[in-house]
């Protein structure tokens, strides 16, 4: 506050992004993180909504809907990384194998951990065989247990759009994994 007894309005958005940042922070990048799948690059996308979003904080018209704004640019930003990767993957040639590379990956020693890792990643296959809208959805839904109402907001579709997507994910999801066990 000044002399006069005005708030800068400066520091409200430094101190609404601290609080949202601490609150939000983790399940942001969480939510992006299922969506990219890589972490590394779901921080980057979640630290560059926050900058926007303080960028834009005065523009705001309801400071009160600033998560939702926040989830929406969260899922937006990890759309326009995903088309990206697409381009660069098309555009670069596949790498030429080394000698005396190893295929395969790590697996803990323990079996129980060995066959929980197995179906965690044939359950993580089966999710990314889904269209990115179905896909978008489902982590939303069961994993950042948002609402329809908040899904559709985050993702700018309808409500009606959310409950189609959803149902067409799980029956699909239901249908690769029959299939493949």
């Amino acid at each position: 506050m000044d002399a006069i007894g005005r708030v800068d309005p400066k520091q409200d958005a430094d101190e609404a992004l601290v609080a949202l940042y601490t609150a939000h922070y983790r399940s942001m990048v969480r939510i992006a993180a299922l969506l990219l799948h890589d972490t590394a690059s779901a921080e980057d996308v979640v630290q560059d909504a926050y900058v926007a979003m303080h960028g834009s904080w005065r523009g705001l018209r309801d400071p009160d809907k600033a998560l939702a704004y926040l989830r929406q640019a969260v899922v937006n930003r990890a759309r326009s990384r995903l088309r990206h990767l697409k381009v660069v993957e098309r555009k670069t040639p596949p790498p030429l194998p080394e000698s005396g590379q190893i295929h395969g990956a790590y697996a803990p020693s323990a079996e129980s951990g060995a066959l929980q890792a197995l179906d965690r990643e044939h359950v993580m296959g089966a999710l990314r065989s889904l269209p990115h809208r179905q896909r978008e959805v489902l982590v939303l839904r069961y994993y950042a247990d948002l609402s329809e109402a908040q899904i559709a907001e985050a993702m700018g579709i309808s409500q009606g759009a959310v409950k189609s997507h959803a149902s067409r994910g799980i029956a699909s999801l239901r249908q690769t994994m029959e299939i493949s066990s």
